[in-house]
């Protein structure tokens, strides 16, 4: 009973949190394949490119199981909203390993190689996705998904279900003429 109301109250966050892990997962994947091949000498643009890879993918698993009870909008404002949104995701999420870099100046020759690896990991993947991740999830709840139980609820229909629809009956009627 008490873990039924906890669900209820924090499914939607519990959903954007594994969403969020899958596209975790999917960043830091692209990220490294790119940095450790074709953008080496660019760790920001790779994390960004990686970033909006996980964010095309976050869209589609958010809008379609994490708040797919919410919207509200038209299908094309709520993407433009979900990006434009993203977009100022991936600033915040780019603004660690930039200062990390650059400011910082954690990087080869300044520091060993594994040191440079461990600040860019730290700075861009855990706490570049942490901060975007908390403003994300308040700004979709917020602006993109805003209102709540608005598109139906999907039911999964098992395999038998269409043989077994049991609908009310109508009563029968003829159209006799008066007489």
């Amino acid at each position: 009973m008490r873990l039924k109301r906890l669900w209820d109250r924090y499914h939607e966050a519990a959903k954007f949190l594994v969403v969020g892990g899958i596209c975790f997962v999917v960043t830091t994947a692209v990220n490294y394949l790119l940095k450790l091949t074709v953008l080496h000498e660019k760790p920001v643009t790779a994390l960004a490119f990686a970033t909006v890879i996980a964010t095309i993918l976050s869209y589609v698993l958010n809008r379609e199981w994490s708040f797919r009870t919410r919207g509200g909008r038209e299908q094309h404002h709520e993407a433009a909203l979900f990006f434009a949104v993203s977009a100022i995701g991936i600033g915040l999420n780019l603004i660690p390993l930039a200062v990390s870099r650059y400011v910082l100046e954690l990087r080869v020759p300044d520091v060993s190689r594994p040191v440079q690896e461990i600040a860019d990991f730290v700075s861009g993947i855990v706490l570049g996705t942490l901060v975007a991740m908390v403003f994300r999830l308040w700004a979709f709840k917020r602006f993109v998904f805003p209102h709540a139980d608005v598109r139906p609820a999907r039911s999964r229909p098992g395999p038998r279900s269409k043989l077994l629809r049991h609908e009310p009956r109508r009563p029968m009627t003829r159209n006799r003429p008066k007489r």
